[in-house]
């Protein structure tokens, strides 16, 4: 991982200011594309360079864009997406994952269990899903392997 993101592999697509280059999408995938041709590695790849980052972009704070994205184009901190529940099926939004308000509203306490993790051994940065008390749909969470908490099985 890190050695693409020395070659600038994982920040294709990504803005310049987030360490990125802004490449077109069909560049992007012509990479991805060729990734997945000649290596085993093409999902961690994927993952890094898509959902593992991409929630970020759209819907982080200004904070979270500085922080995390230029990391995760240079391969410094491994990224993941936790969606999938072992009780819902295709149906995310069944999930059971709750999110409990804490210090005022200042951060959440992420109660339930997630599985079939692409990078989840080695992440750094899990984005993780779940509802946040009554809520009808998911919000993501981005969870730092230094906060905390985080159980992996096999």
């Amino acid at each position: 991982m890190e050695k693409a993101g020395e070659l600038g592999l994982l920040g294709l697509g990504i803005p310049e200011e987030y360490r990125g280059m802004p490449v077109s999408f069909t560049t992007s995938l012509r990479v991805t594309e060729e990734v997945g041709r000649v290596s085993g590695f093409s999902p961690t790849f994927g993952v890094q360079t898509s959902i593992g980052i991409a929630p970020i972009l759209f819907y982080g704070s200004e904070a979270q864009k500085q922080r995390y994205p230029p990391k995760l184009v240079s391969g410094e901190w491994k990224s993941c997406y936790c969606l999938t529940e072992p009780e819902a099926g295709s149906d995310a939004n069944s999930g059971k994952t709750r999110a409990t308000p804490v210090e005022g509203g200042a951060a959440y306490l992420l109660n339930g269990q997630k599985m079939w993790i692409t990078n989840s051994g080695f992440a750094d940065i899990f984005i993780v899903f779940g509802k946040v008390e009554d809520d009808r749909n998911l919000s993501a969470f981005i969870v730092e392997k230094e906060f905390g908490g985080i159980s992996l099985g096999e």
